[in-house]
């Protein structure tokens, strides 16, 4: 039986001594290390959505999707309140997921255009999703120190999917900053000096590391202002497959 990581050392010590993918989704999904985000999601799951009040809410920490020999991994921010912390994976059954996963199954990524429950039968081929902080924050903005204690999870995650990883879409600016600490515990690569700046199609080459492309996050905020459009999407995944060597 898994014991609840409940501290940061805790899960500092769980992730390190993880040998699996399967292991680890479970240690992540039963982590309560930081009080603030297990009370949002627990408040979320109660309370729910009008439109949701007859489902039962996933209320806990969303772990990655997709297969672990993935040659691209798209990083995100963190659930949505009412998406990933309801449903239990990430980007399904929101605004962002309908962009994201219609542009992955245009790109040949997805074996379907939509994502809407866990049990939908959506598959990932080559592509593996992961959120730097795996619980729903408010106001989708976690804290440095929520960020921090949730990092060992993600690094984790990276050594365990490294023999195959070529490329790492990072889906807006806090995933971009998250990256490169990842990258450094992960790959034992430097970032460059100065660290280069997000930006919607930006690419950074790291000696023995993945590539790295910048994409404006798939909010409502910048699709629906038309700042990320879905030709935009295209571009950025299309150039993914490039570099993974699938195109």
């Amino acid at each position: 039986m898994l014991s609840s990581a409940r501290t940061p050392p805790a899960v500092e010590e769980q992730a390190a001594a993880t040998a699996s993918l399967s292991l680890l989704d479970a240690r992540i999904a039963d982590c309560f290390a930081c009080p603030r985000l297990v009370t949002w999601r627990n408040d979320i799951a109660v309370t729910k959505r009008a439109a949701f009040r007859d489902q039962e809410y996933w209320g806990r920490p969303v772990p990655g999707f997709g297969p672990g020999g993935a040659e691209i991994a798209i990083l995100g921010l963190a659930p949505a309140a009412h998406g990933g912390n309801r449903t239990g994976r990430l980007f399904t059954g929101d605004r962002s997921g309908d962009v994201l996963f219609a542009a992955l199954h245009r790109a040949g990524l997805a074996n379907q255009p939509t994502s809407v429950a866990a049990d939908d039968g959506l598959e990932l081929r080559h592509t593996r999703i992961f959120a730097a902080v795996r619980c729903a924050p408010p106001d989708n903005k976690p804290l440095p120190a929520e960020r921090d204690t949730c990092a060992p999870w993600f690094r984790r995650e990276l050594q365990l999917i490294r023999p195959t990883l070529k490329v790492v879409v990072a889906l807006g600016a806090f995933a971009w900053a998250a990256w490169w600490p990842a990258m450094t515990a992960a790959y034992g690569a430097r970032p460059p000096v100065p660290r280069p700046k997000f930006g919607h199609g930006a690419l950074v080459e790291v000696p023995g590391a993945p590539v790295l492309l910048g994409s404006f996050h798939v909010s409502q905020q910048n699709t629906f202002t038309g700042r990320l459009t879905p030709l935009m999407l295209d571009e950025v995944f299309g150039r993914a497959k490039v570099l993974a060597g699938l195109a």
